[in-house]
Parts: structure tokens; C-alpha cells; sequence
């Protein structure tokens, strides 16, 4: 799975390279950026992650008990309201995409911007359509703890991107990319369907309103909902904030947001997709000490892979973002507007890591309230801090304001599953943090001293070497001060 994400990142990664080599950070990218935005929150809140945390739990109880055609009558049942949903909302947001662009979305674009803005947005509202479908697909393969071709998804969505960018742009300039988003999205539910069909799909025409596992999905995710309902808030108010900035701005806090989940996504979600079934099969079965152990030996290992990862992009955030990006339309000035975004979003990145396995834990407990209390009240802080930051930091400040309040998140579901679970093997879990975040120190010093006696050099040897002596400073630094992790991940 880890290799399957790493691959879905690096492609990732390489479409975002794409995009900046064809359009740099340009007003262009802004408007499409903030086209997107309203085609990812329809699907976050019907079919996204709330659908999932909730689907599988339930979807596994049903294997468990040896009942696969109650499964499969659930997941036919979830499928045919998310398609009826997602369908009359992309509509409605269609019809009135004008209004939505103008007074809530974008408001500091000029006219011209605005309008690109819609013809993409209408375009891309074909999207959460599909992937409606494909998470709910993504979420039967799980529950029968297959993996691979989930995983393997994104990587075709990426590649779409990637190739319309580079052979359409040319002739369809920016809306190339949306072309790309619904071509991603039809491939990324193809690549599952063989899975699927090996398990012998169970499909029927219901909605199920009256079944007891829809019910079920419902009373779980409806919480959920809310909570990313107020991460989508947020993430508006980003666009909002941003469209008032100087042209690019919006792009370059979306390059730096993007590079943050990089490694973010290539450890934490892959851990946390490994180990949800886990977590829920031993939740179902009150096996709480098995569970603590679980969570614990979880958040070492991504603690020991997240924070030295926070510390190397920090300290190697200039050389990174040449490395990658500084080619064709994104110029120098781009790479100055996204390394002031990334050095704070870097300050946050193993937080959002932690956050990603602690919440996992609340919803095998068939909790997903926890998480989204926890959740509204950092994202408030959130909107509250980037008001007050982007004053004086511009972009720079709405990345602080994000990581601060991550932070905080983290902390409370911390202190909260701790308390649930009796225990969190806390001793054992905060000496291995200090020793970790001593070894993360000694890379950074050593990182920070070999970019500065190679200023001036060719931008490979300051970005691929800085990153090559930061792995093994951190490796050896871990095996001398005694980190069972080096061993455990290997």
C-alpha cells in the first residue's frame, strides 16, 4: 500500500510540476483552483471521506457476521443515494455557478476571471458524480482487505491530469486541465471495477431507506459531515481570502499545500488506509488492549517517518521548490511566493500526519463525533488566525494559521483517545518522540549547513544531496540513540 501511495505522490507530485511548468502561478491557475473548489466540497460532504468512515465500519460488520448479502444490499443502497444526491446538487450548483463564483467563492476576481472560473467549474462538477461511485467501491475493496487497486486509483487520476496538460494545453489552455479532472475520475472508478467484479458484486436496484445498515451509515456519517463541512468552510475561506491577494497567490498556497502532502500522503495515509480494518475488527471485538498496542506501535512509526519530514522541507523549502518547479512559465518570483507559504506549512506537517491515524481510531469506535468536535473547534481557530495573519504574512499567514491549528487538533484527540483506550503506552510513546525530534534536530543542523556551503552550485546537488545527507543523518542519529522504529519499519 505505502508503495502504491508513494507512487500515487510521486505522479502527483510530477502533475504538479506539469502544471506549473504550463501556466506558472498564474491568474489562470487561480481561477481554476478556485473552480475546483465547490466540485471537491459537494463530494467530500456526500461521498468523500465522511461516507467512508462511516461505510466501512458498518460494511465490515456485515462480513463479519457472515452476512455478504446484507453487504452487498448495503453498499448497492449507499451507491444509488449517493449517484441521486450528487446528481441534483451538480445540477443546482451548475445552474447557479455565476452567483456562486461571484458572491461566494471568488469575490476579489475581475469579470473576465470570474467567468473562466464557471465554464470550468460547470465542467468539473461531472467529477464528484463519479468519484461518488468509485469511494464507495474503493471502500467494499478495503473492507475485504484489498488494497491494491484502491490504492493504485490516483495514480491513473494523475496521469490524466499530467497528459491533458501536456497535450492539450496548447490548444485548450487552462480548461485542459478540468478535461482532465472528469477523464481522471471515469478511470479512477475503472481501475477498481476488476476487483470488484472477483468478489462477485452484488448489485440491486434499491435505495434501502427503511434498512438497518443504511440507517447505520447515516447516524455515523452525519457528524462526519459536519466536520468537514467546516474544513470545507475553511478551505473556502482560503480561496476567499486569497482571491483578494495578488495575482498567483491562491496557486502558490495551493504548490505549497501540495508538497506539504507529499510526504504526508505517502506515510500517513497509507498507514492509516492499512490500519483502519484493523482498528475496526478489533474495536468490534472489545479488544481494547490489542487496540492501545495497535495505535501506539501506529503513531510511532509515523511520528519517525513525519517529523523529520517536517524538519528536512522546512530547512531545505528554497532548494525543493527550484528543484521541482522553477522551469518554463514559473519563474523565480513563483518560487518566492510558494517557499513563503511551504516554510509554514512545513511547521505542520506531522501534526496533519497524527491526525490522520488518531482519527481513524475514533471511527473503528464507531465515534465520529469526537474527531469532528475536536475538528470545528481548530478549524474556527483556523478562520480566526488567518483573518488576523493574512495582514501581515499575505498567503504566508493562512498556511500558519493552518498548521497552529492542526497542532492544537492533534493534541486534543490525543488526550481524548487516551483517556478512551485507558492508556496510550504515553511513556513509551514520549520517550521515543524526544529521541525522534533530537535525531530530526541533528539532520536539520546538518542539512541547513550543507545548503549554505553549497549556495551557488547546480540545484540538484542543493536539493537531491540535502535531502540524501539528511536521510542518513537521521538513520544513524535514530540507530545511536536506540529507536526500535528503524528496525520495526525495515
Amino acid at each position: 500500500v505505502i508503495v502504491a501511495f508513494a507512487l500515487s505522490r510521486v505522479l502527483g507530485l510530477a502533475r504538479e510540476m506539469v502544471i506549473g511548468q504550463q501556466f506558472g502561478t498564474s491568474g489562470e491557475l487561480d481561477a481554476y483552483l478556485a473552480a475546483f473548489r465547490l466540485p471537491d466540497i459537494l463530494f467530500q460532504l456526500v461521498a468523500g471521506g465522511a461516507l467512508g468512515s462511516a461505510f466501512i465500519p458498518t460494511f465490515s460488520g456485515y462480513l463479519a457476521r457472515g452476512d455478504e448479502r446484507g453487504a452487498w444490499r448495503l453498499a448497492s443502497a449507499v451507491i444509488n443515494l449517493v449517484l441521486v444526491f450528487l446528481c441534483a446538487l451538480a445540477l443546482l450548483a451548475a445552474a447557479f455557478a455565476p452567483l456562486l463564483v461571484a458572491k461566494v467563492v471568488a469575490p476579489g476576481f475581475d469579470p473576465a476571471k470570474r467567468a473562466l472560473t464557471v465554464q470550468l467549474m460547470r465542467l468539473m462538477l461531472l467529477s464528484p458524480v463519479i468519484f461518488g461511485v468509485s469511494g464507495i467501491v474503493m471502500g467494499v475493496l478495503n473492507s475485504y482487505q484489498h488494497f491494491l487497486l484502491p490504492a493504485l486509483a490516483p495514480t491513473v487520476y494523475n496521469l490524466s491530469i499530467i497528459g491533458t496538460a501536456l497535450f492539450l494545453s496548447p490548444s485548450l489552455g487552462i480548461r485542459s486541465l478540468a478535461v482532465g479532472v472528469v477523464v481522471g475520475s471515469l478511470l479512477h472508478l475503472a481501475v477498481q471495477v476488476p476487483g470488484l467484479i472477483r468478489r462477485g458484486v452484488g448489485y440491486s436496484l434499491i435505495l434501502g431507506l427503511d434498512d438497518p445498515g443504511v440507517r447505520e451509515v447515516g447516524r455515523l456519517m452525519a457528524p462526519r459531515v459536519l466536520g468537514l463541512a467546516v474544513v470545507q468552510i475553511n478551505f473556502l475561506v482560503n480561496t476567499i481570502l486569497a482571491s483578494g491577494l495578488a495575482d498567483g497567490s491562491l496557486a502558490a498556497l495551493n504548490f505549497a499545500w501540495l508538497l506539504m502532502l507529499l510526504p504526508q500522503g505517502i506515510f500517513a495515509q497509507a498507514l492509516a488506509t492499512a490500519a483502519f480494518p484493523t482498528f475496526s475488527e478489533l474495536a468490534a471485538k472489545r479488544q481494547v488492549a490489542e487496540m492501545r498496542g495497535t495505535l501506539s506501535a501506529t503513531l510511532r512509526a509515523i511520528l519517525y517517518l513525519a517529523i523529520p519530514a517536517s524538519v528536512g522541507l522546512f530547512a531545505l523549502r528554497y532548494p525543493i521548490v527550484q528543484l521541482l518547479f522553477q522551469r518554463g512559465a514559473f519563474q523565480e518570483s513563483s518560487t518566492e511566493a510558494v517557499v513563503w507559504a511551504l516554510q509554514f506549512y512545513a511547521l505542520g506537517l506531522f501534526a496533519h500526519a497524527v491526525v490522520e491515524i488518531l482519527t481513524r481510531a475514533f471511527y473503528a469506535l464507531h465515534d465520529t463525533l469526537t474527531p469532528v468536535l475536536i475538528g470545528v473547534g481548530a478549524m474556527s481557530i483556523n478562520v480566526v488566525l488567518s483573518l488576523i495573519l493574512i495582514r501581515p504574512l499575505a498567503h504566508g499567514g493562512l498556511a500558519l494559521a493552518n498548521s497552529t491549528a492542526t497542532i492544537l487538533e492533534m493534541v486534543g484527540l490525543l488526550l481524548i483517545i487516551r483517556r478512551r483506550l485507558e492508556g496510550l503506552e504515553s511513556g513509551r510513546l514520549l520517550d521515543f518522540t524526544l529521541r525522534t525530534v533530537l535525531a530530526a534536530g541533528l539532520m536539520g543542523f546538518g542539512v541547513s549547513w550543507f545548503a549554505a556551503g553549497t549556495h551557488g552550485q547546480s540545484i540538484l546537488i542543493v536539493g537531491g544531496g540535502g535531502i540524501a545527507l539528511g536521510g542518513l543523518i537521521y538513520f544513524v542519529a535514530t540507530l545511536v540513540l536506540g529507536s526500535g522504529e528503524v528496525r520495526a519499519l525495515w
